[in-house]
């Protein structure tokens, strides 16, 4: 039996459809075809004496049963620096996107965003270039919805909209090639290939890794598919790259698939069964994101440069109790790497006091962060033990409700000390400075809030306003001024008021 029919036997047996199994023979297939090229068939006379044996040593150089299904195994990560050896029909260099231009348009739901972050970053790897223009695409890619009928037409009527553009492609350019991802591809099949002859490759939301291979053979001028779901694709080790500059906002995965079958819908047919990302995977992108709060928190003036980082205590034994999932010295390296990478940051943080268990020395190690971090605000507690929580039902509230006390004016004694000696950086210097109101202690006073969230207390008097030269006014809520700190205390800083400002002109001051 050819290695084809065979393979075609294993996906009849599993219920794939033809297209399924054929469009990714069309990638893998070769491998087997190469490993036979120099098995001879035997000669007639010798066929069935030798059949057995020429059977099984055909078999054993085709495709495996795993082949097909992708490995059933529990999901294996991949490592980041994995590069899968070429397929035999394809050369390296052709797997290279030779700095061509590819434009991506995303239709559907907040995963289908996070499919074209996934594709971009594979494609980015293998030397494509990003355009946000159309007519400097070399590729453009389409990641589709199934989830109702309006969405699929209107990617037929995209389609139509870009066969002018294809046909339209002068001859000195490399060919158009145009690729249906996600969904649709998943659903539909042969039918997009069949009715859009324009339509290059087709991938399906598991077969992002092989875009590379898939646009090399669309280069020869075939069509080119692989619409097979995976049980264990989670693009784990693939690092998402965000494709608007202007996003506002950034969406996590930690799934794909669904189990729940409901009546009325295409997902579980069109994106595959349910499996869940590595924990290790979604820390990693998260952190990767936090360095890019971090990173734009530095480098613009209009975000506030400071971050809230409850620590609840300094004991990494009662941080365990807590149940806080974090260790002392972890949350000191947090600490030393966020100012780091914001300068003059200001931090504020939550602390308990008499949690369950504690001891004087547990204690006196929260005592001792205080010291060490040197917060500019804070919020202090005593330990107040609530029905339902996991330390109610098994843990005890076995510190004296006088010691908790004493313990919290020891932290609060200690906090404002060092908020004051950090707050007190600030004297003789010029802070910009968004004006809240009127100071609710004074009524000849304006109250406001500088770059670090920090109270900035100042007269409510008349001053120049710097793009209006000569011309005098009074501060109302909203607007920036610059004011010269001239005191502070833990909870405010006090000045006088220069100038009515800008954030733009800001900088040229401060």
């Amino acid at each position: 039996m050819h290695p084809l029919q065979c393979a075609l036997q294993v996906q009849r047996s599993l219920g794939w459809g033809p297209l399924a199994s054929v469009s990714w023979l069309s990638l893998r297939m070769c491998r087997a075809h190469s490993s036979l090229s120099s098995t001879m068939y035997p000669s007639p006379e010798r066929q069935e004496d030798g059949a057995r044996k020429d059977f099984s040593s055909r078999l054993a150089a085709g495709p495996t049963f795993q082949h097909f299904l992708k490995s059933a195994s529990a999901p294996q990560e991949k490592l980041c620096s994995e590069v899968e050896d070429p397929p035999p029909y394809l050369t390296l260099d052709e797997l290279l996107g030779r700095q061509r231009k590819v434009y991506l348009e995303t239709y559907g739901c907040q995963m289908n965003v996070n499919d074209t972050e996934i594709a971009w970053s594979i494609l980015q790897k293998s030397g494509y270039l990003r355009t946000s223009n159309l007519q400097e695409a070399d590729v453009i890619l389409l990641v589709t919805c199934s989830i109702r009928e309006k969405a699929e037409q209107t990617i037929w009527n995209r389609l139509h909209q870009l066969k002018s553009l294809k046909t339209r492609r002068p001859c000195s350019r490399v060919p158009l090639k145009i690729g249906i991802l996600g969904c649709m591809a998943e659903r539909l099949k042969e039918e997009i290939l069949n009715r859009e002859k324009m339509v290059d490759i087709l991938a399906g939301p598991d077969a992002y890794r092989d875009l590379p291979q898939l646009l090399a053979v669309a280069e020869s001028g075939q069509q080119a598919a692989n619409v097979l779901l995976s049980l264990d694709e989670t693009y784990a080790d693939v690092m998402p790259v965000q494709t608007s500059p202007s996003a506002t906002s950034a969406f996590v995965s930690i799934m794909r698939g669904c189990d729940n079958m409901c009546s009325y819908c295409i997902v579980p047919f069109t994106r595959g069964r349910e499996r869940s990302r590595p924990v290790a995977s979604i820390l990693e992108e998260v952190k990767k994101l936090s360095e890019q709060v971090l990173q734009l928190i530095h480098e613009r003036d209009n975000i506030c440069k400071q971050i809230h980082l409850p620590a609840q205590s300094g004991s990494s034994r009662v941080l365990e109790a807590m149940w806080r999932g974090y260790s002392r010295e972890a949350y000191v390296e947090l600490v030393h790497h966020i100012r780091e990478s914001i300068p003059g940051v200001s931090l504020s943080s939550d602390f308990i006091a008499g949690f369950c268990g504690e001891t004087e020395e547990d204690h006196v190690q929260t005592v001792s962060l205080l010291r060490e971090v040197q917060y500019n605000m804070g919020f202090l507690f005593a330990y107040s033990m609530r029905q339902k929580t996991r330390a109610y039902h098994r843990l005890k509230d076995d510190v004296p409700e006088e010691v908790k006390l004493r313990r919290l004016e020891e932290l609060i004694t200690v906090f404002r000390e060092e908020a004051t000696k950090a707050n007190q950086t600030s004297v003789g210097c010029t802070q910009l400075v968004l004006v809240e109101g009127l100071s609710k202690r004074s009524a000849t006073d304006l109250c406001g809030r500088n770059d670090g969230n920090l109270k900035v207390i100042f007269p409510d008097a008349e001053m120049e306003d710097v793009n209006n030269p000569g011309l005098r006014v009074r501060a109302q809520p909203g607007d920036y001024v610059l004011v010269k700190i001239t005191s502070a205390s833990s909870q405010t800083l006090r000045g006088h008021v220069l100038c009515r400002t800008t954030l733009r002109d800001s900088s040229a001051y401060c």
